[in-house]
């Protein structure tokens, strides 16, 4: 089950006012995998994200806690989705990512076999009213390889964009209407979903009665 939780933002974000225009010059970058000595696999540590919401709009914080209720999360916001929305994701590896993105994609219509993007960097996929494009840029140690690959195309029309690991593009990347970062908490995980703009508010807005209406 989906649970508002109140303190949760005090233990990994500071937030700064800055012009919405400035959020992804001013974030804190994660070190690509590759240079992290802590982990085979390029584990990321702590890190502090600085960004502002759209009219001071307070993010959405919840409790996931189990994968069933990521999916749930995932499936809510699919619901919400509009036209053009860009959805980022952030977290650690194994903080629920690509689990939020099946979800959603499962919710919107999709029967078949919901691929990982990490090596293809990109999934196209038309379903239900929407063409989605769900990306991974885990892979990037760079964050030119984002223009090296010719995904600016992708951004900017009607297709909703869901990306992970956005911070390894930097501030090459449009901003997000919504950004969605996962932590781990517990056996579950800690959610914190933050509208940048006023089509990001109003998909969260609707998240949020939509998880209000089943408790």
């Amino acid at each position: 089950m989906v649970a508002l939780i109140e303190p949760l933002v005090e233990l990994f974000l500071r937030s700064a006012k800055v012009d919405i225009g400035d959020t992804y010059r001013l974030k804190t970058q994660f070190p690509p995998p590759c240079l992290d000595r802590g982990s085979e696999h390029g584990h990321i540590g702590a890190y502090c994200l600085i960004h502002t919401t759209h009219d001071n709009q307070p993010p959405l914080r919840l409790h996931l806690r189990d994968e069933t209720a990521t999916a749930r999360l995932g499936a809510k916001l699919a619901v919400a989705l509009a036209p053009g929305l860009r959805i980022y994701l952030s977290g650690d590896l194994g903080s629920g990512k690509t689990t939020l993105a099946r979800a959603l994609l499962r919710a919107l219509g999709f029967r078949g076999r919901v691929k990982s993007p990490t090596y293809a960097l990109v999934e196209p996929y038309s379903i239900s009213r929407l063409n989605l494009y769900h990306f991974d840029f885990f892979r990037f140690c760079d964050k030119n390889e984002w223009l090296d690959a010719g995904l600016r195309e992708y951004f900017g029309g009607e297709a909703v964009c869901l990306v992970e690991w956005p911070e390894k593009a930097g501030d090459l990347l449009p901003q997000p209407d919504v950004e969605i970062l996962l932590t781990a908490s517990g056996d579950g995980r800690d959610a914190l979903l933050t509208a940048h703009t006023e089509a990001g508010e109003k998909c969260l807005q609707a998240t949020y009665e939509l998880k209000s209406q089943d408790g």
